[in-house]
């Protein structure tokens, strides 16, 4: 799946969402700050972020962000305010049950979801195509790694925070990947995760970047920060 069909997926075409956002902007309805993505009436939906300083009708970079086991889009405010920071937009969906990837990773019933959650704030903002990056901790980040690698052609930055496995069923593209781990992480221990899959990955030819630091599985937020910065470092606003 490419980047248009990952967008025509579940009906609503590239052409229709780009029309949409230039029907929205035109009204000048900036949904600036956190609002709900209003996918799901089953109590389990997702929010979307969109910085301030967000000027419609210039492409903007995109993060989608997958909470951990037994999650919700709220367990994710703290990087909000990094999206303010560093001029992101943030999306946050909820996964269908309790974690993600309950079938194969990256062709279940979650990407569907995630497709649709894309879609839906692709309609609204003007997304820079090469800065879409999909990101995750704990269990987010070990589908969000799965799922990137095999979606490497829509999504071309992965941020993984202290994330414990790595099972594409395939590998389409060559996204470039961060990857954040506690040395003494003892749910997903670095030796078994990070250390494994960061040298896997560079010698099949990945721009890989490994950030190690003192503590457990908790992320420091001066840690997601730096992936942020380095999300958007090669970033030049139109």
């Amino acid at each position: 799946m490419n980047r248009r069909t990952f967008m025509m997926a579940g009906g609503v075409s590239l052409a229709a969402a780009r029309a949409g956002a230039s029907s929205w902007a035109a009204q000048g309805e900036v949904p600036y700050g956190q609002s709900r993505l209003g996918l799901s009436d089953d109590g389990r939906d997702g929010v979307m972020y969109v910085p301030k300083a967000y000027t419609p009708g210039t492409p903007v970079p995109c993060v989608m962000m997958l909470h951990g086991f037994a999650g919700w889009a709220d367990n994710l405010r703290s990087t909000f305010a990094l999206g303010e920071e560093f001029g992101v937009v943030i999306i946050a969906p909820e996964s269908r049950g309790l974690t993600w990837g309950r079938s194969v990773p990256g062709f279940d019933e979650d990407v569907r979801y995630l497709g649709a959650a894309y879609r839906r704030v692709g309609s609204l903002i003007d997304i820079d195509d090469e800065h879409v990056a999909l990101a995750g901790q704990s269990d987010g980040a070990g589908y969000a790694l799965s799922m990137g690698l095999a979606y490497g052609d829509v999504f071309n930055h992965l941020m993984i925070f202290a994330g414990g496995m790595m099972a594409p069923l395939r590998k389409r593209g060559m996204p470039r990947i961060f990857f954040a781990h506690g040395r003494n992480d003892s749910q997903m221990p670095i030796d078994r995760t990070a250390r494994l899959f960061v040298p896997q990955l560079k010698a099949e030819g990945y721009d890989v970047t490994l950030r190690e630091y003192d503590g457990g599985h908790g992320v420091p937020r001066e840690i997601v920060g730096e992936a942020y910065q380095w999300f958007v470092a090669d970033y030049k606003k139109p």
